[in-house]
């Protein structure tokens, strides 16, 4: 057993991370001052690859595996969680999920803009009264002639503010739950969709979120895959979604590390730098070992995506895993470093601020527990 990234996926690490270096580092901190979108730093992923790693090549992708994903959304978040953020809802939300079930005229329509980046994605899910209960659709598509009309409410939908195109879910079949969902390819400019902006958020500054007032008409050849599958979908795409998170955190709690041994060697007291007292060590060897762990997982969801039909579980033990140990290094990072820390536009107040939201948004840590159990218990059975 080798636990390590093959030659390719070094080299491609290796790319990600000099791109991170020259052009997303320099960013970061703006992004979260303004909370501005960064369509240019978009661009400039796709350019190198980096808004469809794991789409096939014949459409514009990389054709990477997951892993390689993985590791990228990993050195990209060390950087910029807000960057990180809207190229996994494009990947893993939008993009994968038409090459997986869109028609050939879906995927000519849109995949290779995604994948290139000449179009952005938004994944129209949350609903005021569907967050972890997904399958409580209030949002409705009524059969009329020629297609559907959507109406509803869509609520936190992340890169609205500068998409292109959004896969939103709707009940076809009102009262039968996840059996009466439907997923719709809907551009984000089709009369009757109207975005509003969202109130500002603690973290992840800069993701677009808007919130979808829906009543827009979709024709039959706008239905995602089959009428009625739309919740299968939703949780498919899901699993990719929360391996992607997974690495988000990683990178954000690797930064957080970065930055508590920096200050770590550099600050002095009673005259030894603090590097040298067994508290901070301790502080800085759990912060390690549990993303080290977490990264394990990380992986071995990343490999599962690959040569399994569904990863549910190995996607939830990643997400859950991850995301606590990052909150748990950039709290640890903010206590080694005091009131450096605590202080506005320090690096460590903003990790601290955008971790929070990997143990909320793609399903709560909770909701990670309930999949775990259920895939625990019913092998038991």
């Amino acid at each position: 057993m080798v636990l390590d990234l093959s030659p390719d996926q070094h080299a491609f690490k290796k790319e990600v991370e000099r791109f991170v270096r020259e052009t997303v580092s320099p960013r970061a901190q703006a992004i979260d001052e303004t909370a501005a979108f960064p369509a240019d730093l978009i661009r400039a992923a796709a350019a190198q690859g980096l808004t469809g790693v794991t789409i096939p090549t014949e459409y514009g992708g990389g054709g990477r595996d997951y892993v390689s994903y993985a590791v990228a959304v990993e050195a990209i978040a060390r950087a910029s969680g807000t960057l990180s953020a809207s190229l996994v809802v494009t990947n893993s939300l939008v993009a994968e999920l038409i090459a997986h079930a869109g028609t050939e005229a879906q995927k000519g329509r849109w995949l290779r803009g995604l994948a290139t980046g000449s179009a952005i994605g938004a994944f129209a899910l949350s609903e005021p009264n569907a967050g972890t209960d997904a399958a409580n659709q209030e949002t409705t598509a009524e059969p009329v002639e020629g297609g559907y009309r959507i109406r509803g409410r869509k609520i936190w939908i992340a890169n609205a503010e500068a998409a292109d195109v959004a896969v939103v879910f709707a009940a076809t079949e009102p009262g039968r739950r996840g059996e009466g969902v439907t997923a719709f390819v809907v551009p984000i400019d089709a009369p009757g969709l109207k975005r509003t902006a969202r109130s500002d958020t603690l973290g992840m500054r800069g993701l677009g979120c808007m919130d979808l007032d829906l009543d827009v008409a979709v024709s039959r050849e706008d239905v995602l895959g089959a009428v009625g599958a739309g919740f299968g979908l939703a949780t498919w795409a899901l699993e990719g979604g929360r391996i992607a998170i997974a690495a988000q955190a990683l990178g954000i709690g690797e930064a957080a590390l970065d930055e508590a041994m920096r200050h770590a060697r550099a600050r002095r007291q009673f005259g030894h730098a603090i590097a040298e007292f067994q508290a901070i060590q301790f502080m800085i060897a759990d912060m390690a070992t549990e993303l080290a762990a977490a990264r394990m997982l990380t992986w071995r969801a990343a490999a599962a995506k690959g040569y399994q039909d569904r990863c549910a579980p190995e996607a939830a033990m990643a997400t859950l895993a991850a995301s606590e140990a990052a909150h748990k290094a950039a709290d640890k990072a903010m206590q080694i470093l005091a009131s450096e820390g605590y202080r506005r536009g320090s690096l460590v107040e903003r990790l601290f601020r955008d971790v929070r939201a990997t143990e909320i948004y793609q399903g709560t840590s909770e909701a990670q527990r309930l999949v775990i159990a259920k895939s625990i218990i019913g092998a038991l059975q």
